[in-house]
């Protein structure tokens, strides 16, 4: 009884996770690519060694873009800029969104205020 009961437990779990995990979804993590019909791209950093993660991620020209600074982003890794899509902004709160869209096409460095955390934004 206990083994069958067990089974079913690991059954339940991988059914959930796997829904939980492989589930269409418009966020953005990684090197991951939203695509759609006009869909906002939702992107949530983080901070990770003292600097934005994940580091590079890859949006589509003319679609906007809504990016979101976790709860472990702090100090001046708050403050997002991206200097050739003349994107600066500081997001004080989780609430704060920095939202954007980007016409050009190419990698473009973003930092934070002081340049101590950097990534790159590959829009295609």
């Amino acid at each position: 009884m206990r083994n069958k009961t067990f089974l079913i437990l690991i059954v339940a779990i991988i059914l959930v996770g796997s829904f939980i995990f492989m589930r269409p979804s418009s966020l953005i993590t990684g090197n991951d690519i939203v695509s759609g019909n006009g869909e906002m791209q939702k992107v949530i950093l983080s901070e990770k060694n003292l600097n934005y993660y994940p580091n590079t991620f890859t949006v589509e020209a003319g679609k906007p873009v809504e990016l979101t600074l976790d709860n472990s982003v702090k100090g001046c890794l708050r403050s997002f800029i991206i200097r050739d899509l003349g994107v600066s902004k500081y997001a004080k709160a989780l609430a704060d969104k920095i939202i954007f869209t980007p016409t050009k096409k190419g990698s473009f460095t973003f930092t934070c205020s002081m340049g101590m955390g950097y990534g790159t934004i590959i829009v295609i």
